[in-house]
């Protein structure tokens, strides 16, 4: 029901509207009933759920359920959450000066209550709007029941002249104060179980206790908890009674596929207007920084229960932006492209973002990060050329064969850090046969993204261990793997 909030200012304004009271969770009901009717998006901005969380979150919140999103890092649990707060209806009515957003026609609060006694219809009320509706709270050890439930005022008790016998000495929680409102408790493993207690009966029956305080509120929340499957095991858990009394419990996922990714991090990239028009970036290239956090999560090197966040890719390609934008200012250049070799500003987006095992460690994390990269060029590489056998039977011809020859004939080849686009590919194209093998399997592919695809090449051959790839302080050099040793005999 839409009312004029202009107009409706008063208790009796809002009776003589025809206002009805209606619970959070029927709010939500009722709006996602209409949403789905039109066809409309229930949840937009997120990626590569259509068909598996987000119709279990309908069905819990058309079920009026709690709801526990538990899933790895970075799987957009807290985003759901948020994004909840669309279904609420725009605008609802609040006893003016009520601390637990009193519902005119059901106060539960004594002020309330009093206010309503003594002014009937002439009672003042406002107007919440439903981005004011939505409380978080990271789960911590140091959170305390008087955090989220109350305590009792000692100070309120001394200005007021109140016994402490009297209901009013007490401090209201974040919960009570979030009444009416979807309340949202991350990391709930991490709630300390004597906590999780508290919520038993707020949860069930409405009830809240606060220090021998025994207050009716039938408190009006949706709530939703986070968890991590890793934290069952490592730092805490759900408390039995507790996960049977929230209704629903959802598995979130990473993305299954790189396009479904790539949307992910092209929505969530925190980039620069100038990055993004200077800065060209070819589709392989995107598709490339999607696979190493694909490669990440079944790395023999990562520990796979902690998850790689799709916080890696996003932060990965703000790096790569970064690095060709960094060169085109060091070179004075108005724009520049994406190489591959650009690949080595992402590390740091990497290292931070992955749990190792001891072998992982082992490597160290640079290690792996670099290891990731051979591992995802290795999966797309198929996808654009020939596969490279790791064993060739005696005198069998391969489509690379005239490549490793140059290589093995020439001194290597060099691609500094600091050339300029006109510089990178003029190096590129000084190799005949790279030139003819990219033109014979690739005809068709767009100039602008060609040299990348040769770059691609050459890191290919690295990562088979066609070729050897040499860091030095100003770029890359790619040799023979023997030909040196045995031009020096």
């Amino acid at each position: 029901m839409k009312l004029d909030q202009k107009k409706t200012k008063t208790l009796g304004a809002l009776k003589t509207a025809g206002y009805r009271s209606k619970s959070i969770k029927d709010e939500l009901r009722d709006n996602l009933r209409e949403k789905i009717k039109k066809g409309e998006e229930t949840f937009p901005g997120v990626w590569g759920y259509e068909d598996s969380v987000v119709p279990e979150l309908e069905r819990a919140i058309l079920s009026r359920h709690n709801i526990n999103l538990l899933g790895l890092r970075g799987q957009a649990k807290t985003r759901l959450a948020r994004l909840m707060v669309n279904l609420l209806d725009e605008w609802i009515p609040v006893v003016a000066g009520s601390e637990i957003n009193d519902d005119p026609l059901k106060p539960m609060s004594r002020f309330a209550k009093q206010l309503i006694l003594e002014k009937g219809d002439d009672t003042p009320i406002t107007w919440l709007h439903r981005d004011e509706r939505f409380y978080e709270k990271l789960a911590t050890p140091d959170v305390t029941v008087a955090d989220l439930i109350g305590d009792v005022d000692p100070i309120k008790a001394a200005n007021l002249k109140l016994s402490y016998a009297d209901d009013r000495v007490i401090h209201f929680g974040m919960i009570p104060r979030a009444n009416r409102c979807i309340f949202v408790i991350n990391e709930l493993p991490d709630l300390q179980a004597r906590i999780q207690v508290s919520l038993f009966n707020i949860l069930q029956e409405g009830d809240i206790q606060i220090r021998g305080f025994k207050l009716r509120l039938p408190l009006d929340l949706q709530f939703v908890f986070t968890a991590n499957p890793e934290d069952y095991t490592n730092r805490g858990s759900i408390v039995t009674p507790l996960k049977d009394r929230i209704g629903s419990q959802i598995l979130t996922h990473y993305p299954d596929d790189i396009e479904t990714a790539r949307k992910i991090t092209e929505q969530e990239s925190n980039l620069d207007e100038r990055q993004t028009s200077a800065v060209y970036v070819p589709d392989i290239a995107k598709d490339l920084l999607e696979q190493i956090s694909f490669e990440a999560r079944n790395s023999e090197y990562v520990d796979v229960k902690s998850g790689v966040s799709a916080r890696t890719s996003i932060t990965a390609f703000e790096n790569l932006l970064s690095t060709a934008e960094r060169r085109a200012l060091m070179t004075g250049a108005e724009s520049t492209m994406v190489r591959l070799s650009d690949f080595l500003g992402i590390i740091p987006a990497i290292t931070g973002k992955i749990e190792l095992v001891y072998e992982g460690e082992q490597e160290g994390a640079d290690g792996v990060a670099a290891i990731l990269i051979d591992d995802a060029i290795k999966s797309l590489f198929p996808q654009y050329f020939p596969k490279i056998n790791k064993l060739e039977k005696k005198d069998t011809e391969t489509p690379y064969d005239e490549l490793l020859h140059w290589f093995f004939q020439g001194q290597g080849f060099e691609l500094l850090d600091d050339f300029t686009d006109e510089e990178y590919q003029r190096a590129l194209d000084s190799i005949p046969q790279l030139n003819r093998l990219v033109k014979e399997f690739q005809p068709d592919w767009p100039e602008e993204d060609v040299y990348f695809l040769k770059e691609l090449v050459l890191w290919g051959l690295v990562a088979h261990k066609k070729l050897s790839k040499n860091r030095f302080s100003e770029g890359y050099q790619f040799k023979d793997l023997y030909g040196s040793f045995i031009s020096g005999l």
